[in-house]
């Protein structure tokens, strides 16, 4: 996903919106080949391919140009930086340490070669 204008920074880009399902219901549906599945708290999680804002396409990035903020139930992307028209939007996923590696290829100066957070 590509920005269309100009975003300043410390401004909100947009929200992660989807289907709200339990962490039961999150366990069946993470099985799938592809999932948009955004943890929202230790309850929920929203799932981006049921009813999706469009930020489910927002690549991952170990050096993003968004930030995740969680505010009031929602999900925000908040800009970190000013963001150029035509630049690719990315967030960094935060994978938790504790499940399979997925690797990284984004090309960061400092890509963590994966996706999950390190020690």
């Amino acid at each position: 996903m590509f920005a269309g204008e100009h975003i300043p920074a410390n401004k909100k880009v947009m929200e992660y919106t989807g289907e709200r399902i339990s962490r039961k219901e999150t366990k069946i549906r993470a099985e799938r080949p592809l999932n948009y599945i955004f943890t929202l708290n230790k309850y929920w999680a929203l799932d981006g391919s049921v009813g999706g804002s469009g930020a489910e396409f927002i690549n991952h990035c170990c050096e993003p140009n968004i930030r995740t903020w969680i505010y009031k139930e929602h999900i925000l992307y908040m800009s970190k930086r000013v963001i150029l028209p035509g630049e690719e939007l990315t967030v960094d996923y935060h994978f938790d340490k504790d499940v399979d590696k997925v690797p990284c290829a984004c090309g960061a100066a400092k890509c963590r070669g994966t996706i999950n957070l390190i020690d």
